[in-house]
This record gives structure tokens, sequence and C-alpha cells, in this order.
């Protein structure tokens, strides 16, 4: 009765190596996600401006630089005044600006004019908006140098 002393249990145990936890970050996924959403975002962005389509007249003024979104009233080629995204009557915007600010007579507000609407249209907006005490109160132009 011999015993097996080629050392075969032994041999195996210690081919046996206990698996290390790997302790490398994949980032390729991660990168990709980010690719991604980077593209989403660079779509995204310009349709994130007030939704009422209007061809800005052209000037060479400088940006106005804020840190809070202002009130926008819209004067469409057709002469249909729009506060934000929705229609409104002349009559109704002080009405409207006044629950909606919370800044009071001191909040900011821009009128975007159609370069084809008669000026008399916007001069009406912007002076009710006045009358009733708002003292920031700006036009939107489009730079020369941008293409729409």
């Amino acid at each position: 009765m011999g015993m097996n002393t080629s050392g075969g249990s032994y041999s195996r145990r210690k081919s046996r190596r206990r698996h290390q936890p790997m302790s490398e970050i994949n980032v390729t996924p991660f990168v990709d996600v980010m690719l991604v959403l980077l593209i989403i975002f660079m779509v995204a962005a310009p349709l994130l401006t007030v939704g009422v389509p209007v061809e800005l007249p052209k000037t060479s003024a400088k940006e106005l630089q804020g840190d809070k979104e202002p009130l926008t009233i819209t004067v469409n080629k057709d002469g249909k005044v729009f506060l934000q995204e929705t229609e409104i009557d002349v009559k109704e915007i002080v009405a409207k600006l006044r629950a909606i600010g919370k800044g009071g007579y001191k909040e900011r507000i821009y009128v975007r004019g159609d370069a084809q609407v008669d000026y008399g249209a916007v001069m009406e907006v912007m002076g009710t908006i006045n009358a009733a005490g708002f003292t920031s109160i700006g036009l939107v132009t489009q730079r020369k140098d941008e293409d729409s």
C-alpha cells in the first residue's frame, strides 16, 4: 500500500489563487454617457429661449448681463402681444406683470418686437408698461454679426 507522494493535492492548492478585486475603474461607459448628454444639451439649449418666433431688428449694442431670467413681452409681426409664450391683450399687460413680477416695479422686463411690426405697436406696449410704474424696461435686438 503505497502512498501517493506526488503531491497532487498540494500542487492543486498552490495553483489556485484567490481572485483579487480589480481596483481600476472603467471610464468608457461614463464618457459615452457624458458625450450623449452633451449632444442633447447642445441641441436643446437653443430651444429654451422664448418660444414666440419673431425676426428681431439687428443692432451692434452689447449684451446685457443679468443673474435671473427677465419677464419677456413679445410683439409679433401680426401685432399680437405675448407675455412669455402666452398671448394677452395690451390692456391686461400691467395686471399680469404685477401678478407675476416678484421684484415689484424694479422687475426687469424685456420687450421683443418683430422687425416687420409697426413701431407704434411696440411703443404702445412700452408706454403701457412704463405708465404702470415699471422702470427697468429693455428692448431686445439681435446683433448684426449673428445669423438667426
